[in-house]
């Protein structure tokens, strides 16, 4: 396995890939890697010839500075995991790297970008969308694999890449859970044992619960959102929001649409939970997603 810790370096190794043919795929991460990044990993490895990841705990797209200060370092044993899993090329740029001196330059995504996660967290997907877009200026892959976890932010990259025609095929994952329900996360490690066993699962069965429901016929959305954030506030969680939208462009949901996604965000302790569940009327219950 190969380790970049610069542009230059990085693209050496990226002109002998594209000289010998081979076909690659980037998985972009913060790093604290778990089974759930693993699984992209996996996934990436189904369409291409060389695996290409990132670490970067990227400064411009954390809200609150405490936060990017708190989020785990834990290089050393990602790369681990990451030589276990076959990854061919680890690219881990510092901040300086990324974001020379008088950076300025910024990519937004409209219409996207500040509902939601984007209301909850301002800027957030402006950092998102500037350091994809740099990242894939300088891995230029054939694919890239996100996870479908953060629904909202594989929709923002989808639009972007067709958008400004990065020539890049754009993967969605499936979202890796543990057993309880609960979706894999760097930030259930702030969670206590109680809290990760028995509370955090009620957040996915709650989802679950919305899904059923509108399955069943049941279209007074306003009504199950409320229920749900209340439901969640009286079990120990601080719901962020809790939204039944269009899956195609994440408007809000109207009795009319057939492709529906449950979206949802909310503190436990310390930890900012989120999930989404899809939901298609046109198929039986459980065959949707």
């Amino acid at each position: 396995m190969i380790l970049a810790n610069d542009k230059d370096a990085l693209r050496v190794v990226m002109r002998g890939y594209r000289s010998n043919a081979e076909t690659t795929a980037f998985v972009p991460t913060l790093g604290n890697l778990h089974d759930g990044h693993l699984s992209l990993v996996r996934k990436a490895q189904d369409v291409a010839d060389r695996i290409v990841v990132s670490i970067f705990v990227n400064p411009t797209q954390f809200d609150k500075a405490a936060d990017l200060a708190d989020y785990p370092r834990t290089t050393d044993k990602d790369l681990v995991l990451l030589k276990e899993e076959g990854v061919d090329l680890v690219f881990l740029p510092s901040a300086e790297d990324m974001y020379p001196v008088g950076s300025a330059a910024r990519v937004e995504v409209d219409g996207i970008s500040d509902i939601l996660e984007g209301d909850s967290r301002p800027g957030h997907f402006s950092g998102v969308a500037t350091i994809v877009a740099k990242l894939f200026n300088l891995v230029q892959p054939d694919y890239s694999v996100f996870g479908e976890k953060d629904f909202q932010q594989l929709m923002l990259v989808k639009r972007m890449e067709a958008d400004l025609d990065f020539g890049i095929e754009i993967i969605g994952a499936p979202t890796a859970r543990e057993s309880s329900g609960l979706a894999m996360s760097s930030r259930n490690n702030y969670l206590n044992t109680k809290q990760r066993n028995d509370i955090a699962p009620k957040f996915h069965a709650e989802l679950q619960k919305i899904k059923y429901a509108i399955l069943e016929g049941n279209k007074d959305f306003l009504s199950l959102q409320s229920t749900s954030i209340n439901y969640l506030n009286q079990q120990g969680f601080k719901a962020d929001y809790i939204e039944v939208r269009n899956a195609e462009d994440l408007s809000v949901a109207s009795a009319e649409d057939k492709d529906l996604v449950v979206l949802g965000s909310a503190w436990l302790g310390k930890a900012r939970l989120i999930d989404n569940l899809t939901v298609n009327i046109g198929l039986p219950k459980g065959e949707d997603g």
